[in-house]
């Protein structure tokens, strides 16, 4: 199958549709898509396929990431890039920047995401802008079916606090999370997964586990749906 035009925009500025995300996406029809952690708009870039009327709004602190995700949704009017973090806080912290920018966290990376996956070192530090979601959304701004995603290396706690005020305005949550600690001070799945729980969303898919040689369990994406 050829790829579409979305797609092939995305390869003409090196950026690769994040595909793997698929399977949950067939159910549902977000009017908007928060995305937080976006890096160079590869989750973006699906969605705009996908859904071509959905209103996205995406977060990238890293400067490069972001420069390359503005370059290619130029002149997309339904797509807007805010360059910071989300966290429960308004402040700036160190980004600790990976050797693989996707890997790049809020939190220190740990010695067992380099044994894991091979080239994920740090390599460099860059002060980056975080605040809570508030801060560029209100509740109003959020439709009935919108989707919150977030991809945020081990800061998914801390970045879902800084959305709790909005949470409730989400019909859905996708997150990336771990079993085991890959950066320092993360928590892990279950704290998550009580968190949302916590505050009306019930767990409804794993998807695209990771596991070691062992087949032990390491990261998966988790979605959550919101209770009526």
């Amino acid at each position: 199958m050829l790829p579409s035009a979305v797609f092939r925009r995305g390869l003409r500025h090196g950026v690769a549709a994040t595909v793997e995300h698929a399977a949950f996406f067939a159910s549902i029809a977000p009017d908007m898509v928060v995305d937080i952690g976006a890096n160079k708009g590869q989750f973006a870039l699906f969605v705009r396929d996908r859904f071509p009327h959905a209103r996205i709004v995406s977060f990238e602190p890293m400067r490069k990431a972001a420069s390359r995700y503005a370059r290619l949704f130029l002149g997309d009017t339904r797509t807007m890039l805010h360059p910071a973090a989300i966290g429960p806080d308004e402040g700036v912290a160190n980004m600790y920047i990976s050797a693989r920018d996707d890997s790049s966290s809020l939190l220190p990376i740990d010695a067992l995401q380099t044994e894991l996956f091979p080239g994920t070192q740090e390599i460099g530090r860059e002060e980056v802008r975080v605040a809570p979601l508030s801060a560029f959304l209100t509740a109003e701004d959020i439709p009935a079916d919108a989707l919150l995603k977030l991809d945020v290396q081990g800061f998914e706690l801390r970045a879902l606090e800084g959305c709790d005020g909005l949470l409730s305005r989400f019909a859905w949550i996708y997150v990336e999370s771990s079993f085991v600690r890959l950066y320092e001070g993360q928590a892990l799945a279950d704290d998550v997964i009580a968190f949302l729980q916590a505050r009306g969303f019930a767990l409804s898919g794993i998807y695209n586990l990771a596991q070691d040689d062992k087949g032990r369990p390491i990261q998966a994406d988790f979605t959550f749906t919101r209770r009526s």
